[in-house]
């Protein structure tokens, strides 16, 4: 058997009959081959254009191309962000994916260090010029001092309100607010004195609710540990000194410490966990993680013993746990929005201190 006898006549018809220079798709010149089936840049099957005078199906296979797992195009990368929020869907029912969990958790926790590093510096400051412990130990007792340092918890509000500025298509101050919740738009008098309402009603249940708390932590663990807790009244040195003092810490706990903790832990913190994990375990991890931030410091306070310093730590966490977890389903239950939870704070924690001003000092 030779060349000739394995010579097909209908190969040479369907050569002579297949006479493109180009290729019709994207016009580049084809090789002067025999049998040639698909161009070699495109990889349309030409032999199926010329038989079945139309396109092939997409899902051809093509043997100069090869199906890839990954994106191909930019669009299908772009696809992976998520887009930025109008400002009508600001407020509305749609509630659109915002910032990781690990980012919900992080940079809350990254302000807290950042003002913790702050303050420390301005005491290692303090320290430096005065070189008097005692004389830097007085002024933290000091409520106008409290008042001073308070200030440094606008941090709390600084790091989520340059954060989110990507989230936004209009990135104004105005919209950073209201995607963190702290708004008034869409109130009028009536529903903005409905929600003030709210805030100091549940500032009252809260300071009821911390009281019992309290109360049954402490029994609980006196039975548990065979103890019985003393009330230690040097803590009197943290509070007012008298009514203007009163007067301002007060203030400085409704404008900054109440307004600078909600945007944080309820307007970024719990917003971008319930849109991740669920309201749930939103609520509750937001729960946790403002109690402890708030408790860590007894751990390093009351350095007697262990035992010590489980039940410092137990003692203080349960109250706050406990306001925090209301404060967490106010915001969930009033739609995102903090007028009323803001509220709530700041007059909890001026309430507060008021009764243990008066209960210690007068009584």
């Amino acid at each position: 058997m030779n060349n000739k006898e394995l010579h097909n006549p209908e190969e040479d018809q369907h050569q002579l009959e297949f006479d493109w220079i180009f290729c019709p798709i994207c016009g580049n010149k084809l090789p002067n081959v025999q049998n040639l089936r698909f161009c070699i840049k495109c990889g349309m099957n030409l032999k199926f254009i010329k038989e079945n005078k139309k396109l092939p199906s997409p899902n051809t296979l093509n043997p100069y191309k090869s199906t890839s797992q990954y994106p191909l195009n930019q669009y299908s990368y772009e696809a992976l962000e998520l887009p930025k929020i109008a400002d009508e869907q600001l407020i509305g029912p749609d509630k659109p994916e915002l910032w990781s969990s690990m980012t919900s958790i992080g940079l809350p926790l990254g302000a807290f260090l950042f003002m913790n590093f702050i303050i420390g510096g301005f005491f290692a400051l303090l320290t430096y010029a005065s070189l008097d412990i005692n004389t830097i130990f007085e002024l933290t007792l000091n409520p106008y001092f409290i008042s001073f340092i308070s200030l440094f918890e606008l941090i709390f509000i600084l790091f989520p309100v340059l954060y989110i500025r990507k989230y936004l298509q209009n990135p104004t101050l105005k919209n950073r607010f209201i995607l963190l919740g702290f708004t008034l738009r869409g109130f009028d008098r009536k529903k903005l004195l409905k929600e003030i309402l709210i805030g100091l009603s549940f500032a009252f249940v809260g300071v009821l609710m911390v009281a019992l708390v309290s109360f049954f932590t402490e029994e609980i663990i006196e039975y548990l540990f065979g103890i019985e807790i003393i009330q230690d009244n040097n803590l009197t040195g943290f509070l007012p000194m008298d009514i203007p003092s009163l007067i301002v810490l007060s203030i400085i706990m409704i404008l900054i410490i109440g307004t600078s903790e909600e945007i944080l832990f309820r307007g970024f913190m719990q917003k971008g966990l319930e849109r991740r994990v669920g309201s749930k375990m939103g609520i509750l991890l937001t729960a946790f993680l403002f109690s402890m931030i708030h408790v860590i410091g007894f751990l390093f306070i009351a350095l007697d013993s262990p035992l010590v310093i489980l039940i410092s730590f137990l003692l203080s966490f349960f109250p706050y746990f406990s306001i925090s977890i209301m404060l967490g389903l106010m915001y969930h239950w009033r739609k995102e929005n903090l007028i009323a939870v803001v509220i709530t704070h700041g007059v909890y924690d001026v309430l507060t201190i008021i009764l243990a001003f008066f209960l210690y000092r007068i009584f």
